[in-house]
């Protein structure tokens, strides 16, 4: 029995949640980590998963071996990592996340003026809206948009993203401009859900913070829906200011109610910052930094 490779499926089986999922990330058929898992069990003379047709729940011998078994694969990996001369030079994979939009406008042209510069240097890009987990997903970066409460990893501020409301200028001719929030009860407003409810929008800040109701007439789940809504003239609509920021340079949007909007939110770089930096994560690090900040300080 290989046990770093029983090791590595057992973590991954506890990671994705069921032997099926375990088998379709590391690419084998079910039967293999079924089998693989029922050999280290023997090997073991212990039971580490209590499996069901539901789920699956760690013993409390398995929850003690999944704790040794990441810190013995993670320190196999520094070992690898160190001989493959990651910690020498700018090498291997990086795997970065970063959210949708904000991800293909912003990050992607960095990425991509990076790897002109390091060739030796891989780069493995998801975009995604939803919070990863960097150690349990095996990310070494992640872009944040927004406050990082109570976490434990470490963070490199990059400048800072706006909540606007705008609409076209035709809307805004034919129905007038809202001078203050409670102006939008009278408006036809096209709402984002990933951004605010649908019936409510909130303004300022601590005592200062507003929260109005809106008219809802049209409700879409992406930003660019309801910029392209906004843009045709249905209505208001309240966006992150990146994701705007094409329209209302290129005159298809205003923006509205400025002195009523609630503080910017962060824009951070996020790694584990355990132990030593590899040295392509550094580098990239050193790299994206100062070019993010330049391009989010001429944004809206």
């Amino acid at each position: 029995m290989d046990r770093l490779d029983a090791m590595s499926l057992f973590v991954a089986t506890v990671e994705a949640g069921s032997l099926s999922a375990a088998a379709r990330r590391a690419g084998v058929p079910l039967a293999t980590v079924s089998r693989k898992l029922t050999d280290l069990e023997k090997h073991l003379k212990t039971r580490l998963l209590n499996r069901s047709t539901r789920r699956l729940t760690l013993t409390d011998a398995g929850q003690s071996y999944l704790t040794a078994c990441r810190r013995i694969l993670d320190e196999v990996s520094e070992a690898e990592r160190t001989a493959a001369g990651e910690y020498s030079s700018p090498t291997g994979e990086l795997v970065i996340t970063a959210p949708v939009v904000f991800g293909r406008l912003h990050v992607l042209p960095v990425i991509t003026a990076f790897l002109a510069v390091y060739p030796q240097v891989d780069i493995r890009l998801t975009l995604s809206d939803r919070i990863t987990q960097l150690a349990e997903e095996h990310i070494d970066l992640a872009v944040r948009i927004g406050e990082l409460q109570g976490s434990a990893m470490v963070a490199i501020r990059v400048g800072s993203i706006r909540r606007v409301v705008c609409a076209s200028p035709a809307y805004l001719a034919m129905h007038g401009t809202p001078e203050k929030p409670q102006d939008l009860a009278g408006h036809n407003c096209v709402t984002f859900e990933g951004l605010a409810a649908p019936a409510t929008w909130s303004f300022g800040s601590g005592k200062t913070e507003t929260t109005v109701p809106v008219r809802s007439r049209l409700q879409v789940n992406t930003a660019e829906a309801a910029i392209d809504a906004a843009i045709a003239g249905l209505g208001l609509t309240k966006v992150l200011s990146y994701q705007a920021d094409a329209a209302v340079r290129a005159g298809a949007l205003r923006v509205v109610l400025e002195p009523f909007e609630p503080p910017p939110w962060p824009v951070s770089l996020v790694h584990a910052g355990q132990g030593r930096l590899p040295v392509k994560l550094r580098a990239f690090l050193d790299f994206a930094a100062p070019r993010l900040k330049e391009r989010l300080a001429r944004s809206l």
